[in-house]
């Protein structure tokens, strides 16, 4: 079973070499895995980072999905991972997954998510995705998703949206088998959340998930954020994707108390169907 890794990457040059070598760290036999980072236009030296630590470099139009898209299409595994710039997998990752998918109802999965730097509250934002991916089964693109090429190709491949990707790809994963949530971590920088501050980078996800919950259209979740659809970063799901909504001007319809309450319920009874559904 060969395993293809896709790395999608714009300036990441500070964190591309451990993605890759940390990649290639677990087969016995690295012909077993192949490793493409696919540069989105850096204007650092990702590219070259990349394909000195051994990566295949594809250079393309930036765009996670679109990214993604031209990973897959490049690479030549039966099973893929998709897996951040800044996100290292941990050691033995390639047999786990191997393992993971003896049993033929497994179609992909997930690692557990861990931050690079320790604190209170990163352990409890560790805390929350480790809650979020076991009650409602929904992993994010930070825990290194990976599935079987059989079943990426069934659901049409990796989902032209301009942002939130990881969240329609697993949705549409489940429907083709079971995932499996992998003990070992995915350990993601913690920069971005430091940065803008833990808390309220956590509160934005949560945010961006239930706008995603409710159906919001992506392009304007892009204009809240003030990015353009084509941005890599998908907000308010990734690592690196921590701004997502300006708090002193809320979405339209979610200002008032009563018009958030009740869509939170409604997002609440929506998420309990997709749990029941994923079972």
């Amino acid at each position: 079973m060969k395993l293809s890794v896709v790395i999608p990457a714009l300036d990441e040059a500070a964190h591309i070499e451990n993605a890759v070598r940390g990649a290639f760290d677990a087969p016995s036999d690295p012909a077993d895995v192949e490793v493409i980072v696919v540069d989105g236009g850096s204007a650092d030296a990702t590219a070259s980072l990349a394909s000195a630590a051994g990566a295949r470099v594809i250079l393309f139009e930036r765009g996670r999905a679109r990214q993604l898209q031209a990973g897959v299409r490049a690479s030549g595994g039966d099973v893929l991972l998709l897996l951040h710039a800044d996100t290292r997998l941990p050691r033995g990752w390639a047999s786990a997954v191997r393992s993971a998918l003896r049993d033929e109802r497994v179609v992909g999965g997930a690692f557990r998510f861990r931050f690079d730097e320790r604190s209170a509250v990163l352990r409890f934002i560790e805390l929350g995705a480790r809650l979020r991916s076991g009650l409602f089964r929904l992993p994010y693109g930070d825990q290194a998703l990976f599935v079987r090429r059989r079943a990426l190709e069934a659901i049409g491949g990796i989902p032209d949206v301009p942002l939130m990707e990881d969240l329609d790809l697993v949705q549409r994963i489940k429907r083709e088998g079971r995932l499996a949530l992998l003990a070992a971590p995915a350990v993601t920088s913690a920069r971005r959340y430091i940065e803008a501050g833990p808390l309220r980078a956590m509160l934005r996800h949560w945010l961006a998930a239930a706008a995603w919950t409710l159906g919001v259209d992506r392009r304007r979740i892009a204009h809240w954020s003030n990015r353009t659809p084509q941005d890599s970063t998908p907000v308010g799901v990734a690592s690196n994707g921590v701004h997502l909504f300006d708090f002193a001007r809320p979405p339209d319809g979610l200002r008032s108390p009563s018009a958030r309450c009740a869509k939170l319920a409604l997002a609440a009874r929506a998420a309990a169907r997709r749990l029941r559904a994923g079972r």
